[in-house]
């Protein structure tokens, strides 16, 4: 049976449409329509950029016609998180503040997908300023998971793996700074990557060293590891106004086809240190046999990080609580008054995160950083030994929305971030990718995989190693 162009991978969508079997209006028509159908169940898109994306449409038409090929995206629909700019559309970071703010240009990797050939047809939905493990703001409302709308996507990339899950769109990046790729994709089923600090560039300003503490990743996210690939090799390489980019392999896409078995896999679905629900141990020990199957070894190891759950997550929020009240010191600069007149158009919970925190002294700060220190030597130490490291990406499925865990397996935890396992690679920079693992009670489970900096293929080849012997396309609600 033919699949419905909806459901074709960005590779297929692409191959199809340099073949001539589609027109890229055509494409983008129907993708168009299906936002238009289905974007009331998940609430994925803040934004559907018609006007635009037609136009774009057409001019690859155009070029399709003089027998040119844009690149390896060309005519394929790619949706934008409401973080990122595209010119002349509107971009709000989910505020209030920023309801109505155009854009005047691209985030450089938009800029990097265009020239590829893709076309924007939308803006995803996102927790203000991206601030959030699960997505709801003032300007859009809550998005939820395809798979169970009524709970949460996760955030802050929430809108882009809800659009993604739907099959609104068949390629929707992120950015990730505490796991805000890996925690939608896990609850809403789909490949997110986060791949070594520095690979795609994030020019941030006025600060354009900001994104370091902690790290903070741009990175792919799709329904198959080839499309994430694909995108990566797209947006990744140096960019001169990035203090931290650096060099790109030549071809992260080949890497999913390569074999895996001179690989070694530590498996840790806790890292030794998160309480983990029952039943998502479960999906994982089951899924992580698929490795074994594709010929890598696997031993299970309990990393040595050096510090528990509380004082990894104390460390990375002291680091965050300074970027965070930054982020108002420049909402001052803009003209708006986030301490005073305009403080009754911020949520609540931004308000009690930045304006309420204590800045840190320098001692916690110093503290922070040798956590930080211990847990790269610690993940040091195993990728000394091993190539990959394999665990949960979450400690739970998704919830409704409003009811975050207070417990996992019988343990207390912060409710809004304590069932995340995410962080520590925001402390290190590592590569670290969430692969849908499996269903538990008919809702995703993800398995997070890690792997030493600059070795993005090998997370990639393994992903795609794991995504043939345990395919996931078949999951979908439709």
């Amino acid at each position: 049976m033919t699949q419905p162009l909806t459901r074709l991978t960005a590779a297929a969508l692409a191959r199809r449409i340099r073949d001539g079997e589609h027109s890229p209006t055509a494409v983008t028509e129907t993708f168009l329509e299906r936002i238009h159908e289905r974007n009331d169940r998940t609430n994925a898109f803040v934004t559907v950029t018609e006007e635009y994306a037609r136009e774009r449409a057409e001019a690859a038409e155009r070029a399709l016609a003089d027998g040119e090929v844009l690149g390896p995206l060309h005519g394929v629909p790619v949706a934008i998180k409401d973080l990122d700019d595209v010119a002349g559309c509107r971009t709000t970071s989910g505020s209030l503040l920023f309801e109505d703010r155009i854009a005047d240009d691209h985030s450089p990797f938009v800029a990097r997908l265009e020239a590829a050939g893709a076309i924007v047809v939308g803006k995803t939905n996102t927790p203000e300023f991206g601030l959030g493990t699960t997505t709801d703001n003032r300007v859009a409302g809550p998005t939820g998971t395809p798979f169970d709308p009524d709970r949460v996507s996760g955030g802050s990339s929430g809108g882009a793996a809800a659009a993604l899950g739907d099959m609104l769109v068949p390629l929707a990046p992120g950015s990730d700074a505490g796991g805000s790729i890996r925690i939608p994709a896990s609850l809403c089923g789909v490949y997110g990557l986060k791949p070594t600090y520095g690979l795609i560039p994030n020019v941030s300003r006025p600060n354009g060293f900001a994104s370091h503490t902690p790290f903070s990743h741009k990175g792919p996210m799709a329904r198959s590891v080839e499309d994430a690939a694909l995108a990566l090799d797209v947006m990744a390489g140096p960019h001169p106004r990035d203090p931290f980019s650096v060099p790109a392999q030549e071809s992260y896409r080949e890497a999913v086809s390569r074999p895996i078995d001179e690989l070694k896999i530590a498996y840790s679905p806790d890292m030794g240190i998160y309480p983990v629900e029952p039943a998502v141990r479960d999906v994982l020990d089951d899924a992580i046999a698929a490795f074994e199957r594709a010929g890598a070894t696997v031993d299970t190891v309990d990393p040595e990080l050096g510090h528990d759950q509380t004082e990894i997550m104390d460390a990375f929020y002291t680091m965050a609580t300074v970027r965070w009240q930054s982020l108002f010191d420049e909402l001052e600069d803009q003209g708006f008054d986030p301490r005073g007149s305009d403080r009754d158009r911020l949520r609540p919970y931004l308000v009690d995160l930045i304006l309420e925190a204590e800045t840190p002294t320098t001692p916690e700060a110093k503290r922070a950083d040798v956590v930080r220190t211990n847990v790269f030597d610690g993940l040091q130490d195993l990728f000394a030994e091993y190539d990959l490291l394999a665990t949960a990406t979450l400690a739970t499925t998704a919830f409704p929305h409003g009811e975050e865990p207070e417990t996992i397996d019988g343990t207390e935890i912060e409710p809004l971030r304590g069932w995340v396992l995410t962080q520590p690679y925001n402390l290190t920079g590592h590569p670290a990718a969430s692969i849908p693992a499996g269903l538990s009670d008919g809702l995703p489970v993800g398995l997070q995989l890690a792997g030493q900096r600059h070795a993005d293929d090998a997370v990639i080849a393994a992903s795609g190693a794991f995504e043939r012997q345990r395919p996931w396309d078949d999951d979908y609600p439709t």
